[in-house]
């Protein structure tokens, strides 16, 4: 299982529209993640409500996992995304 411990790079935190980013990167990877607060139960990354569900705030330390092939790589991205905050998945690491 592939694994990234990232905190949450949004000032906002994963709330309405840095959600919306993450949701439609994570679902764009077509890779399986989940997400979870560290210490907290995962859920489905590319769930819109899910993630909104989290209350994950700027700063805050989340987990991204995935057992499916192409999981390293997407992980790197989706970390890379949320650590930054950035407006979009980067095309590279």
């Amino acid at each position: 299982m592939a694994e990234r411990r990232v905190n949450v790079g949004w000032a906002e935190g994963l709330h309405a529209r840095p959600a919306s980013i993450f949701v439609r990167a994570t679902t764009a990877s077509g890779v399986p993640v989940t997400i979870a607060k560290a210490g907290g139960d995962p859920v489905n990354a590319a769930s819109m409500l899910a993630v909104l569900g989290l209350g994950a705030q700027g700063g805050e330390e989340i987990v991204l996992t995935s057992e499916a092939d192409g999981a390293e790589v997407a992980l790197d991205r989706l970390a890379k995304l949320v650590a930054e905050g950035l407006e979009e998945l980067p095309e590279t690491v």
